[in-house]
């Protein structure tokens, strides 16, 4: 077997996540999460769209996790982000984080914004 290092040059990855917590290297972040390119920003959740629109050219798409299943966003978040044109998915934090470090590590434009799981 082949073990390659990945390099997250674009960014910072999600290392672990826990009930209420998130992981990026050996810092831990509570509460609700975003990661742009420049690095980690405050994120209030879902009311919390102008952090993400402010920047929304530094990403071709942002992933959302809305916790331990996928939830949709509140409409005013979802008629803001299609506003300015902002590519998104919906998927639970676990599966939006993973989607995130791939993509990441491939180099690819991605956001994430999530929500912490109640439960592991």
């Amino acid at each position: 077997m082949r073990i390659n290092q990945i390099d997250y040059d674009a960014g910072q990855p999600v290392d672990g996540y826990g009930a209420g917590y998130f992981r990026l290297g050996t810092e831990m972040h509570e509460g609700p999460l975003a990661i742009l390119p420049g690095g980690v920003v405050p994120w209030r959740g879902f009311e919390d769209m102008e952090t993400l629109i402010s920047r929304h050219t530094e990403f071709d798409v942002v992933f959302f996790g809305t916790g331990d299943d996928i939830a949709a966003l509140p409409i005013q978040a979802t008629q803001q982000l299609d506003a300015v044109d902002v590519g998104y998915e919906l998927m639970s934090t676990p599966s939006a984080c993973r989607t995130y470090n791939v993509l990441l590590s491939e180099g690819r434009r991605v956001a994430l914004a999530v929500i912490p799981v109640d439960n592991v």
